[in-house]
């Protein structure tokens, strides 16, 4: 007689090459104990190399560009050839360029469009067949989704996208148990500013509320464990969301314009 076949149990990550991604998939590592493997997905074959092999867990690396439609229809093959049950999604990779609109070169920011908004739809898109009863997403959007960005502008608003995106969706799948959490952190020290602010646009505020990586991913896990639908971490950044809901958005772009001379 033959053994039913059981799905494998898998937790997938974009951006695990570095900073935040990397991060998730190291607290993964540790904490999930059902789970079969992590699937590691970024750019860099090397970086996911060196990743795979500190974790306990078995991994597969996944080397593709989420803003490649080849990449990412390879992926959905892979899925339809594999038929794992995926139990977390974190898509963590993102990017983003710093200066005025007309400052920033259009390549750069077509790529950050491409890469926070229309890579992470997708790879939403076509895990969502293969997410059972109480799988998670966890969508890192960024604390810039509050707040239209001067300076900042189409990473804030690819920010937004990923915010009001997530929100809708974890309402159409609460009836199959799929929960969605987006993660809105401040500035996170990790390489994101070195690509950033390239251009020569600096964030000044960064300096005096930056928090580590880790401390953004525990609050994630824990506030998707809760079936949040939003994760923010730390006293300022939950201040400013606070401020957003209870004050003008005009009066405030008006404030940032004041300190934009200012300094």
């Amino acid at each position: 007689m033959k053994e039913k076949r059981t799905s494998k149990r898998i937790a997938v990550v974009t951006g695990a090459s570095s900073g935040i991604g990397y991060t998730f998939a190291r607290a993964l590592d540790q904490i999930l104990h059902t789970t079969d493997e992590i699937w590691l997905i970024a750019r860099s074959k090397e970086r996911l190399e060196e990743l795979s092999g500190q974790l306990r867990m078995k991994s597969r690396i996944i080397p593709m560009d989420l803003t490649s439609s080849a990449d990412i229809t390879s992926f959905e093959q892979l899925l339809q050839k594999e038929l794992p049950s995926i139990r977390i999604l974190i898509n963590a990779a993102g990017l983003g360029f710093m200066g005025d609109f007309m400052g920033v070169e259009q390549h750069f920011q077509e790529e950050t469009i491409l890469c926070n908004c229309v890579g992470l739809t997708r790879m939403t898109r076509i895990c969502l067949p293969y997410m059972a009863w109480n799988a998670r997403i966890i969508q890192l959007a960024s604390s810039a989704a509050f707040l239209p960005q001067p300076d900042f502008a189409v990473y804030a608003a690819s920010k937004a996208y990923v915010l009001s995106l997530s929100t809708a969706l974890g309402e159409e799948l609460r009836g199959r148990g799929i929960y969605v959490t987006s993660v809105c952190p401040g500035p996170v020290s990790t390489p994101f500013f070195d690509k950033a602010e390239v251009f020569g646009k600096r964030l000044a505020i960064k300096n005096y509320v930056m928090v580590t990586p880790e401390r953004v991913v525990y609050q994630a896990l824990r506030d998707s464990k809760k079936r949040k639908r939003m994760s923010v971490c730390g006293v300022p950044m939950r201040a400013f969301y606070a401020l957003t809901k209870l004050v003008p958005e005009r009066f405030l772009l008006f404030c940032m314009r004041i300190l934009k001379v200012a300094r």
